[in-house]
């Protein structure tokens, strides 16, 4: 048995798991949904939330843990469990990655979200993030004094991105039913910008010892399927695992996704892959 700890995507938090964590638990495993700082119950302000905060945040989990425990992570926070694991991988069993950002050492996650052309997510973020001011952004504030220092400067409304509201559904809810956007209607907030563009830092010698599974999901409107083959191309992993879903199996079909969340655990018994970092 083993202890799985959740990380949600952009824009949600601990409660999207839902439907997984009691499925889970119910065949022996233990899940810890966590909310990340400045989502759900965590009321931390945008200026105060960094890569390296959020990092912390899981750190602190899994050091109350009494054995390592595997990291899954959903979506953008995929960046978060890679730096979790470079700074303890004695204390991870394994890394699962859900359609989520997979960045290699020295690259940020925007680097890879400002390739995906067909983003349903990018097509349709608020306040005026097109693309090539995403790009100037990218940029500007791939250096963390210049993050620091916009986060003592700018107001709190312009260190947040958001999702228009009539995307919801087409873009993360597509093959779910209709509870599910009406409950996103009400849980959806604001994403903090910071982490987004933050290099990871990422060793063979540490982070390259960590198994890891990458679970595809094929309908993904929000971080496509091309776009998650190309991040594998550059950072394999010991497994991949296709899920026939949009880009929230974790409510169109909990119960596939745990099945494929126990099997992983045999993965996490053999050598990691080279050439991870």
């Amino acid at each position: 048995m083993a202890t799985y700890v959740f990380l949600h995507g952009s824009f949600h938090a601990a409660w999207n798991w839902h439907r997984v964590v009691p499925l889970l638990e119910a065949s022996g495993h233990r899940g810890i949904a966590l909310d990340l700082p400045g989502h759900g119950r965590d009321r931390t302000p945008p200026s105060r939330v960094f890569l390296d905060t959020c990092v912390q945040h899981v750190l602190a989990c899994i050091d109350q843990q009494s054995e390592p425990v595997v990291l899954v992570a959903h979506s953008r926070n995929g960046i978060v469990i890679s730096q979790a694991a470079e700074q303890r991988p004695e204390r991870v069993k394994g890394l699962i990655y859900l359609a989520a950002y997979l960045v290699p050492d020295g690259k940020s996650m925007m680097d890879f979200a400002l390739q995906d052309e067909h983003s349903l997510v990018a097509q349709n973020l608020e306040a005026g993030l097109d693309r090539s001011r995403l790009l100037r952004m990218t940029r500007i504030f791939r250096h963390r004094w210049l993050q620091r220092l916009a986060a003592r400067l700018l107001p709190q409304g312009l260190q947040v991105h958001r999702l228009a509201r009539h995307a919801y559904r087409e873009a993360l809810y597509h093959d779910c039913g209709d509870e599910i956007t009406e409950l996103a209607n009400v849980l959806l907030e604001a994403e903090p910008n910071w982490a987004g563009f933050t290099p990871l830092k990422r060793s063979q010698a540490r982070y390259g010892r960590v198994p890891k599974v990458y679970m595809e999901c094929l309908q993904d409107r929000a971080v496509t399927l091309p776009l998650q083959r190309a991040m594998l191309r550059e950072t394999p992993c010991d497994h991949v695992y296709s899920l026939d879903s949009g880009h929230s199996p974790f409510f169109s079909q909990p119960a596939e996704l745990c099945r494929v969340l126990a099997d992983s655990l045999h993965h996490f018994e053999v050598a990691p892959v080279r050439n991870a970092a």
